[in-house]
C-alpha cells in the first residue's frame, strides 16, 4: 500500500524538486473521470437532443438541474462527510459514479434521464473538493502549491481526452455509450485510489465558528464570487459548443470532437503552466491572466466563421479556462490555510452554480436573441470576474 511518503521519478525531482507522492496520480486520475463526466452533456447535447425528442434547450437543462445539485452539494456534503476517513470516501464517490453513469446509459426518456444525471453528480460535489482538502495531510507546506494544481490537471487531461472522446463515441455510437465509458472510467479510478491513498487521512473537522469565519472573510468570499462570474460567463457559451457550431458551421461529430481534443489540449497547457509558475507569478496575478485571456477569446467569438478560426480564437480562452480554477483553489489556500476545506469546498460550489447559471442563461438567450448573442453575455462575466479578483487582492492585501 502506498504511504504519504511513497514518491515517484518524475521529471520534477530529476530538476532538483522534491517529487509528489504517488497518491497524486490517483487523484488526478480521479479528477479526469469527474471532469469527463460533467462534461459528457455540452459533448453530446446534439445526440441527446435529437435522441429523446427535444430541444436543445430542454437538454440544456441538464446541465443546470447538475449544477445546482453540485452548487448545494459541496459544501453541505463536505460538513456530513467531515469524519470519514477519505479513502473510503472517495473510493465511494468513484463507484457512485459508476452506478449512476451506467444507469443513465439506460434512461427511457428525458425526464428519467435528468433524475438520474442529477443524481450522478453527487460525486463531483466530494471527490475534488475532498481531494483538494485532503492535499495538505499529504505534501509537505512548501509542496501544497504544486499539489493542487497537479491534480486539477486531470480536469484539463478530461477536455484533451475525455470530452473529445465523449463527443465522439456520443456521435458515433450514441449519447448512451458515452455515459457507459464513463461508467466504466469511474471503476478504474475507484480501484487505483484505493490501492494508492493512504488509510487514517481525516482533515480536521470544521467547526460551526470555522465555517462562519469563512463566511465573514472579506477575502475568501469575494475570491469565491469571482469563481461564480467566470463560471456562469463560460457556461453561457460552452454549453452550447455543440448546438452552435452545428449551426453557424454545420460541424461533424468528428470535426467537434477534434475542435473540443484542440480546446483541451490548450488547456491542459495552460494548466501545466500554471502548476509550473503559480508560485513565481503570484495566485492573484494569475487569476487576472486567467480570465483576462478567456475573455479575449469570448470578445471576438464571432469571427470564428471557420473550423480553423473557430479554433483559433479558443486559443486564449483555453489557455486561462482550467488553469485559472487551479490558481483559485491555491489561492483560497494562501488566504486561509486553516479554512481550507470549507472554502475549496464552496469554491466548488461556486463552479457549479456558475454551470448552472451560465447554461440556463445561455438556453434563455438562445430562445429568445438566437445563438450571437451568447457571446456576448459571456465577455460581460468575465469582465465583471476580473473586477471582482481585483477587489479579492485587495481584501486579501488588507487581511494579512
Amino acid at each position: 500500500m502506498t504511504t504519504p511518503d511513497s514518491t515517484t521519478v518524475t521529471p520534477a525531482a530529476a530538476a532538483g524538486r522534491p517529487a509528489l507522492p504517488a497518491v497524486m496520480w490517483a487523484l488526478l486520475f480521479g479528477n479526469f473521470v469527474i471532469g469527463t463526466g460533467v462534461m459528457v452533456v455540452p459533448g453530446t447535447l446534439n445526440e441527446i437532443s435529437e435522441s429523446l425528442q427535444v430541444s436543445v434547450t430542454t437538454a440544456g437543462q441538464l446541465i443546470t438541474a447538475g449544477g445546482v445539485l453540485m452548487c448545494i452539494g459541496a459544501p453541505a456534503l463536505a460538513a456530513v462527510v467531515a469524519g470519514w476517513d477519505r479513502r473510503r470516501l472517495l473510493v465511494f464517490s468513484m463507484v457512485w459514479y459508476a452506478v449512476m453513469h451506467f444507469a443513465c446509459a439506460f434512461a427511457p426518456s428525458f425526464g428519467w434521464l435528468l433524475a438520474l444525471r442529477v443524481l450522478a453528480l453527487v460525486p463531483p460535489a466530494v471527490f475534488t473538493p475532498q481531494a483538494a482538502a485532503c492535499v495538505g495531510l499529504l505534501v509537505p507546506p512548501e509542496q501544497r502549491g504544486r499539489a493542487i494544481t497537479f491534480i486539477f490537471l486531470g480536469w484539463s487531461v478530461a477536455s484533451v481526452l475525455g470530452m473529445p472522446m465523449s463527443a465522439l463515441v456520443g456521435g458515433t455510437f450514441g449519447w448512451r455509450s458515452a455515459f457507459a465509458m464513463i461508467g466504466a472510467a469511474s471503476l478504474v479510478a475507484a480501484i487505483w485510489v484505493w490501492r494508492a491513498m493512504p488509510d487514517g487521512v481525516k482533515p480536521p473537522a470544521l467547526s460551526l465558528a470555522a465555517w462562519k469565519e469563512t463566511f465573514r472573510s472579506k477575502a475568501l468570499m469575494t475570491t469565491v464570487l469571482v469563481t461564480v462570474l467566470y463560471a456562469a460567463g463560460q457556461f453561457v457559451q460552452f454549453s452550447y459548443f455543440a448546438p452552435y457550431y452545428k449551426y453557424k458551421l454545420g460541424i461533424t461529430p468528428a470535426e467537434l470532437s477534434l475542435l473540443f481534443m484542440w480546446f483541451g489540449a490548450f488547456g491542459l497547457l495552460g494548466n501545466v503552466l500554471m502548476s509550473r509558475h503559480v508560485d513565481r507569478v503570484g495566485v492573484d496575478r494569475a487569476v487576472m491572466i486567467s480570465i483576462a485571456l478567456m475573455a479575449v477569446s469570448l470578445l471576438v467569438f464571432p469571427l470564428g466563421t471557420t473550423l480553423m478560426l473557430a479554433a483559433l480564437i479558443s486559443v486564449p480562452w483555453a489557455l486561462g479556462c482550467f488553469s485559472s480554477n487551479s490558481a483559485q483553489q491555491a489561492r483560497l489556500v494562501a488566504i486561509a490555510p486553516a479554512l481550507a476545506a470549507a472554502s475549496v469546498a464552496l469554491n466548488s460550489s461556486a463552479m457549479y452554480a456558475g454551470q448552472a447559471i451560465g447554461a440556463a442563461s445561455g438556453g434563455w438567450l438562445i430562445a429568445e436573441h438566437g445563438m450571437e448573442s451568447l457571446h456576448w453575455a459571456a465577455f460581460a462575466g468575465l469582465v465583471a470576474a476580473m473586477a471582482a479578483s481585483a477587489l479579492a487582492t485587495r481584501y486579501a492585501r488588507a487581511s494579512r
